[in-house]
């Protein structure tokens, strides 16, 4: 079958699903679509989806800029398919005002993400990153670390992966402290004898702050001097959850001035990390390419439902 006769024509941006497009290319020949497969880096700009949006039916995204710019220039547009849970890159409202529906994989790196929280903890706490590379400089140098029942956990944001955090620390022994904007159900607070405290309380005891929040304008920046300035200088800060719930600025000059001990970054606010920021230069800081949702069963499952969703609603629209 040639392009010509296909029904529908789909944009791929998402980079975890492009190197493996190709094992899905019997489902979109039974459904006669063109897949369209630009060259991206982490995530395409305005400018670069203008390029593409104008004849596109669908698209399965990453964390690509999905403005009401993009969106008044994609009058085919059916279909948004995100490649992941989190929808904070896209427009929802233009989307909604357009009628075009925005589909995620609810859940869908829980597990992953938590082991990849409690994984920098652990790093942080028995010093191993430091100590590993003082060997290899030929240093024999003992330190002292933490065992983590000593420690306090303090999780913003509670929700599916926040759960999964707590549930992995209590097994570690540690006390753990929550907060969320919404109610955690009572029973697991109960259950895994979490203290649900303000988020001020939080900071001010924690021993390690681990961000497992949504972003959207309520957590933008979130993480600020003024809320630096309320942690224990001997505290660490674990993100995990999106670069822009913390003022990355603010970050660093806490760091510069020991106001916290040290930090695990797997998200930032400019990805690709720019080559010239000085937090690779911080000995104190953990850096990690957007990488904690990464499991083989995971993506796998993301791959197919991400595809599954896209064609849910382009034969919707074919039943039309």
């Amino acid at each position: 079958m040639t392009n010509l006769t296909k029904k529908w024509k789909v944009l791929v941006t998402a980079p975890y699903l492009q190197p493996v497009i190709q094992n899905y290319q019997h489902i979109f020949d039974e459904h006669q679509i063109e897949i369209i497969v630009p060259e991206v880096k982490e995530k395409m700009s305005e400018e670069e989806l203008l390029q593409y949006i104008g004849d596109i039916d669908g698209i399965l995204c990453g964390d690509d800029k999905l403005t009401e710019r993009v969106l008044v220039q994609a009058p085919r547009l059916k279909v948004i398919s995100k490649w992941g849970t989190g929808t904070d890159s896209i427009d929802k409202e233009a989307a909604a005002r357009r009628g075009i529906p925005v589909k995620n994989t609810v859940n869908a790196f829980t597990e992953p993400v938590a082991d990849t929280v409690l994984n920098f903890i652990l790093c942080l706490a028995r010093g191993t990153f430091d100590l590993n590379e003082k060997m290899r400089q030929g240093i024999w140098d003992k330190r002292v670390g933490w065992a983590l029942h000593e420690c306090t956990l303090g999780v913003v944001g509670v929700g599916n992966i926040g759960k999964a955090v707590v549930k992995r620390a209590k097994a570690f022994g540690m006390r753990v402290l929550g907060n969320d904007i919404k109610e955690i159900p009572a029973g697991f607070v109960k259950e895994y004898g979490l203290e649900v405290v303000s988020l001020e309380q939080l900071l001010e005891e924690a021993d390690f702050v681990s961000l497992n929040c949504n972003f959207n304008s309520t957590s933008r920046h979130l993480m600020n001097q003024a809320r630096f300035d309320l942690m224990k200088p001997t505290a660490y800060l674990v993100n995990t959850s999106r670069g822009p719930v913390v003022d990355e600025k603010a970050l660093i000059e806490a760091l510069s001035l020991k106001k916290i001990a040290g930090a695990a970054l797997d998200v930032f606010e400019d990805e690709p990390l720019p080559a010239d920021s000085p937090l690779k230069k911080m000995p104190n800081v953990i850096l990690s390419p957007h990488n904690a949702n990464a499991g083989l069963a995971a993506w796998k499952y993301v791959h197919e439902n991400t595809i599954k969703n896209l064609i849910e609603e382009l034969v919707k629209h074919e039943r039309n």
